[in-house]
């Protein structure tokens, strides 16, 4: 079977999107780099099998790649290639994989942000009026640190997700990979409370969303960056970050954890990390906190004046 470069993309996508059954976002962002490649290839060479594309070819693509940007994002895209040439061989369409053994590049490993357990306090307890929608954004801080959940996780929430009898909220995750993971009591009370109320929103709304746990106040499902909007703007009112994110709580649930003696695969699992490698980033942050602890409190560790 002989296809194009096009072609092969084009399997490729179908069988990340159906076989594997990534999400749509994850399928386009594949197919931007695939569009990108194919165009550098046929600027270099003029061909239309993927077959031909060598790994002096991938190589070049990286250089091309470095005027515009961080080696985060091209280690990123050469995965990418390495996922679709595996992809090829194993349907015959190729005889190697020339993005194999080509060098990722060097990528600076970021420690992700997080606040400390007294700001996370004032996240979710202080400030809050006795509006319907501070009982939604309080659920929703809340079960961010109290849970762990990503963003997008959240907004996907259905009603009949989170079981209140058990404490446990089933997640649909990246890949649209399930797993339960624990409601903490204030989690619980402040979701059920947003519950009890939520119904004034809904018999108002213009489009009603009656299944998804959290709506804005026209009914509809809340979305990512409305949520991104409120946890930076109660990130100022109680004086914690001035940049705060959904994903900083994220990274405070595990590290906070990690600082209370949990085990590290049981924070991968409440995380929904594929690899535990993934997870283990918490232990460098636990550690450089160690460290700061111990060069403020311990009297070898002090500076002499």
């Amino acid at each position: 079977m002989t296809v194009s470069l096009d072609q092969s993309a084009d399997l490729y996508l179908a069988y990340i999107a159906q076989q594997k059954r990534l999400s749509p976002n994850t399928v386009k962002t594949y197919g931007s780099v695939l569009a990108e490649f194919i165009s550098f290839v046929l600027s270099q060479k003029p061909m239309d099998s993927p077959d031909r594309v060598d790994p002096v070819l991938v190589r070049a693509y990286l250089g091309h790649l470095y005027e515009r940007n961080e080696a985060a994002s091209i280690a990123k895209k050469l995965a990418a290639l390495r996922s679709f040439f595996a992809f090829l061989k194993r349907k015959g369409l190729v005889t190697q994989n020339p993005a194999q053994n080509v060098k990722t590049p060097k990528v600076k490993r970021k420690l992700p942000h997080f606040v400390s357990m007294d700001e996370a306090m004032r996240m979710t307890e202080t400030d809050w009026d006795d509006s319907v929608i501070a009982l939604r954004d309080k659920a929703i801080v809340e079960l961010l640190y109290g849970s762990g959940l990503r963003v997008s996780e959240l907004v996907s929430l259905n009603i009949d997700t989170i079981d209140f009898a058990s404490a446990q909220l089933k997640v649909v995750g990246k890949g649209n990979k399930e797993r339960i993971v624990p409601v903490g009591r204030q989690a619980a009370s402040a979701t059920r409370a947003w519950i009890e109320h939520r119904a004034e929103i809904l018999r108002k709304g213009r489009q009603v969303d009656t299944g998804a746990l959290f709506i804005n106040r026209d009914g509809e499902r809340l979305n990512v960056r409305s949520v991104q909007r409120m946890v930076k703007k109660r990130g100022i009112v109680t004086g914690t970050r001035e940049s705060m994110h959904p994903h900083a709580l994220r990274h405070s649930f595990a590290t906070h954890l990690l600082d209370g003696g949990a085990d590290l695969r049981v924070i991968q699992e409440l995380l929904g990390h594929a690899s535990l490698s993934t997870t283990q980033k918490y232990t460098h942050v636990s550690i450089d906190q160690l460290s700061r602890v111990y060069d403020d409190a311990h009297p070898l560790a002090r500076k002499k004046n």
